[in-house]
């Protein structure tokens, strides 16, 4: 009888952790489905809201190809390119950033706090002064133009890995804490910040027009091209992410309990800032300076869900995709017929929310 009863006792001890297990791992599904519908919605009322309303019937006939040739220009020339492209741009800063904030163990780790935003508008602010590619049309209606933006983008992303470079050698060579590749990452963008500056003060009109074009984040710009390349690099990223999801899980518990479970931190890390650096890169130098939804949607998503990486990862693709196609949406119409760059809007909303998650804050790691 004592065995039975001790064996009945077990069995009840594991079915409520079992139960336990599978509510804790049910919210984090359920938060990361609920993600996707959003994104999904988010991304139909993107198609459908502009300076022309379309009906949703319109927008799924367009996306068919059965609308009238107006309908068919507007949805598939205009609007979705631009929600794809806030959709991924979002998603790769946000897997980004979450990755760093995990390598770094540093709830300040982002491709802004590091740099390499900065990095980037100083290579593109490069090839337009000293390559001669900024410019306007001409005329009395004369409007700010980029003469040869695949040598822009190329130039902004050789030098967001100048700055990816030097964190990493950090990283591996002078094993630098956390806390000092934080301090790094603040002090090389303010190199580079003043580095632009001075490129701006010595350059004319036109190029300082054309600079501060280009550094306005905005996700319009992107051609079906750089949509391509964008996806190729997110995707990559992502999944790499994701399939070491477990490794990074492991990372939060410490350097000596992840090393008991058989990672190699260092090359985790050393790996990791690549490629997040990488796809932070890739990004930026496409569709300008983006803020804060690096930093911000990892702590939104970590709030609800924890910080388990197997779920943060792609949860934090998602919800990233969801706020700076939301944001995008309100950027176009906001003050509508101008077209505010969702750079702008997003510096906004993420600066106070970032406050509040600060005076809010709860032990993440």
């Amino acid at each position: 009888m004592e065995r039975d009863s001790s064996g009945r006792r077990d069995d009840a001890v594991t079915g409520t952790v079992r139960s336990t297990y599978e509510q804790f791992v049910g919210r984090k599904l359920l938060f990361t489905v609920v993600c996707g519908v959003l994104l999904v919605v988010t991304f139909l009322a993107s198609l459908a809201i502009g300076p022309v309303r379309l009906p949703l019937t319109d927008v799924l006939a367009g996306l068919l190809g059965n609308a009238d040739a107006t309908t068919q220009t507007i949805v598939w020339n205009v609007r979705l390119p631009q929600a794809l492209a806030a959709i991924v741009a979002g998603g790769g800063l946000a897997v980004a950033g979450t990755a760093m904030q995990n390598v770094l163990r540093n709830p300040l780790g982002s491709p802004f706090t590091l740099g390499i935003s900065q990095a980037a508008a100083f290579g593109a602010a490069f090839a337009i002064v000293f390559l001669g590619v900024g410019g306007t049309t001409g005329g009395s209606d004369a409007s700010i133009v980029v003469d040869n933006p695949y040598l822009v983008t190329f130039s902004a992303f050789v030098w967001s890995l100048v700055s990816t470079g030097v964190i990493l050698a950090l990283v591996k060579y002078a094993r630098a804490s956390p806390e000092t590749l934080i301090l790094s990452g603040v002090a090389l963008g303010s190199m580079f910040t003043a580095s632009l500056s001075l490129v701006q003060y010595f350059a004319q009109d036109v190029e300082v027009a054309a600079i501060v074009y280009w550094t306005f984040g905005d996700v319009g710009r992107a051609t079906w091209s750089d949509l391509a390349v964008m996806v190729l690099a997110t995707a990559a990223g992502t999944a790499y992410f994701v399939y070491n999801g477990w490794s990074y899980t492991a990372l939060n518990a410490g350097d000596e309990t992840a090393t008991s479970l058989g990672v190699n931190v260092e090359q985790l890390r050393i790996r990791g800032m690549i490629v997040a650096s990488l796809v932070t890169a890739f990004v930026i130098s496409f569709v300008g300076i983006i803020g804060f939804v690096g930093l911000v949607v990892p702590h939104i998503v970590r709030k609800v869900i924890g910080g388990d990486e197997r779920f943060l990862l792609p949860a934090s693709v998602l919800a990233g995709g969801v706020l700076l196609l939301a944001s995008d949406t309100v950027a176009r119409t906001i003050i509508a017929p101008v077209v505010l760059p969702v750079g702008i809007l997003t510096s906004f909303l993420g600066a106070p929310l970032f406050l509040y998650l600060v005076i809010a804050r709860r032990d993440y790691w």
